[in-house]
């Protein structure tokens, strides 16, 4: 269940190419997102629904038999206990589709995200701050 070969030019369109039952699901993970993420930023990146803010936040993206989930290698060993139930490797989560999709955990993982994402870039700022002070 690949979508159209074509390359979306955005999420809208790339949920369009599922059937019915599975384009609620992604809906909904969207929804879970922006509700997660209301600063964040839709994108079509790696050919699949992308969330930036500060920087990549998450990826989804559906398949044959799951939605697969990419929040980051950290997004992942954060919430390794609750994921136990899910089929990840360094970078993705598989949820599959024959089993209900865990929205509130989607959306703590985002939280995250968005906390990590914005730690990073205040880091970032103080360090560009404490280099120009010493120059």
């Amino acid at each position: 269940m690949e979508p159209d070969k074509t390359n979306p030019h955005d999420i809208d369109e790339y949920i369009a190419s599922f059937p019915e039952d599975v384009q609620e699901k992604l809906e909904k993970i969207r929804t879970t997102i922006r509700t997660a993420a209301p600063g964040a930023e839709e994108a079509i990146s790696y050919q699949m629904p992308t969330f930036k803010f500060q920087g990549n936040l998450v990826h989804f993206a559906a398949y044959k038999k799951h939605i697969g989930f990419y929040p980051t290698p950290s997004g992942i060993v954060n919430f390794k206990d609750q994921l136990s139930d899910y089929e990840t490797s360094k970078g993705a989560i598989r949820f599959p589709l024959d089993k209900p999709i865990p929205y509130d955990l989607i959306r703590d993982i985002v939280v995250f995200r968005v906390r990590e994402n914005l730690a990073r870039a205040a880091e970032k700022k103080n360090r560009k701050l404490n280099s120009s002070k010493s120059g």
